[in-house]
């Protein structure tokens, strides 16, 4: 059995990566790293969020299947699970609230470091300031406006929404160095890709002479949220200034994470991947919001398993991470498992054609729902409302960039598509459940606010 390394990045789109052909130099590690590895060019998420996209990385089944993404159902069968039970030590290392243990992230898990960390000064005092006065209160009110208005013009972080990638390593060092007789499967989520952007300024001057203030990155952040249509192109360029910065320190730290796994495992396989990617403006907003563009749904994805290298560019998704792993390390691939092992790629028996995305604003397919389809020469999105349906259509060979809804022109593209939709519907009701609801206390829920999520 071999050891298997896992690592994730929040908010990483493809075309910011160096072996993905970006032109300025973001990932030499990971550049190097996948010099030897397998790297499948044309990857992509089946949701445009965290909360939708990680039941497919970690599970291996949609978003929306087993009662939604709202919490894991045990019907899903966690890749942790499947090590644990192999007799492997398991850990995870993370600070994304919505993937703490409890909406079900932790089965399978002998360890797990979440987010439920030291909050910072700032951040303590915001929730003492919730937890203790009265919300109706003029003191409330005053104080809450405080925070911010400190954070919107000041440029004042108030509390940390993500534990740095370099603390993140360092825990999962230490765990990696245990001494232990068992194999080991290890899971990294790395979330200084995911806004705010505050990189270092070391990683900076890789890109600019001078250094952003974390002030000045702080009211960027909120101007590109809060009013993404006044964002100069002065602006932006220093936007993905930032996030470029925050990218090139992401890949220091995962290679020193891998130099640390190259002393302590033996013959091990390591998988790199995103949840998703973000938007810098290409359809009027930043971040990454409920679209299914590929902006936010191309992400990279390197398998380095010590067999197979090079591109390969047949479309492979998120749902094929977990198979490929547990393939890879000789276990059985359950039969929960939705996606294919990479490995049927260099066999020449790779079946995946498209990649089918779903979404849905309460997280368990109810009233609203909006589902992508997406092959090498088309994307289609529709969108169910209560007002009816909305499809678009774009001929991605002729119109790479999705600006132009070519649905009214081509009635039988469309068709063929929306029946595969309704298949893909119909296979996420046979999965159907009802799911407890997670209840979140306040810091939880503070923590989600502070990375920009509306719970």
């Amino acid at each position: 059995m071999k050891d298997v390394l896992l690592v994730t990045v929040d908010s990483l789109r493809a075309d910011h990566v160096g072996c993905y052909g970006y032109d300025r130099d973001t990932t030499p590690a990971l550049d190097s790293r996948a010099d030897d590895s397998a790297v499948y060019t044309n990857a992509f998420a089946h949701a445009c969020s965290t909360r939708p996209s990680f039941p497919t990385i970690l599970t291996s089944s949609y978003p929306l299947m087993y009662g939604g993404y709202e919490r894991l159902s045990e019907s899903r069968t966690l890749i942790s699970e499947v090590f644990s039970d192999a007799g492997y030590r398991t850990a995870g290392f993370h600070s994304n609230a919505y993937l703490n243990p409890e909406f079900g992230y932790g089965r399978g898990f002998d360890h797990v470091f979440d987010s439920m960390t030291d909050p910072g000064t700032f951040a303590r005092l915001r929730q003492w300031v919730k937890n203790h006065l009265d919300d109706e209160g003029i003191v409330y009110q005053t104080l809450a406006s405080a925070f911010d208005t400190a954070e919107r013009h000041a440029g004042a972080n108030i509390g940390s929404a993500y534990v740095d990638a370099d603390e993140i390593t360092d825990r999962a060092i230490t765990w990696l160095r245990q001494d232990t007789d068992q194999p080991t499967f290890l899971w990294v989520h790395y979330m200084d890709v995911h806004h705010p952007y505050l990189p270092p300024a070391e990683h900076q001057k890789a890109f600019r002479d001078e250094p952003i203030s974390e002030r000045r990155a702080i009211q960027l952040r909120r101007k590109f949220i809060e009013r993404p249509e006044e964002v100069t192109d002065s602006e932006l360029s220093d936007i993905i200034d930032l996030y470029d910065a925050e990218i090139r320190f992401t890949d220091s730290q995962v290679s020193r994470l891998l130099e640390a796994a190259d002393k302590e495992l033996d013959d091990y396989v390591f998988a790199f991947t995103s949840d998703h990617g973000e938007e810098f403006r290409e359809h009027g907003r930043f971040s990454h919001h409920a679209t299914f563009y590929d902006e936010v749904l191309h992400v990279p994805l390197i398998l380095h398993d010590g067999d197979n290298t090079g591109q390969y560019h047949n479309m492979a998704g998120l749902l094929d991470v977990a198979p490929s792993l547990v393939g890879a390390a000789d276990l059985e691939i359950p039969d929960r498992f939705f996606g294919y092992d990479l490995q049927r790629h260099h066999e020449g028996t790779w079946p995946r054609e498209s990649v089918l995305g779903d979404w849905s604003p309460d997280g368990q397919g109810d009233g609203e729902c909006r589902y992508s389809y997406r092959d090498h020469e088309w994307k289609f999105i529709r969108r169910e409302t209560k007002d009816g349906n909305h499809e678009e259509l774009y001929r991605l060979t002729q119109d790479p960039q999705e600006v132009s809804n070519v649905a009214a022109d081509n009635q039988a593209v469309v068709t063929e598509f929306r029946e595969k939709i309704e298949a893909h519907a119909d296979d996420i009701d046979e999965t159907n459940e009802e799911l407890q609801e997670v209840e979140m206390d306040e810091e939880v829920r503070q923590q989600l606010r502070d990375l920009g999520y509306q719970e």
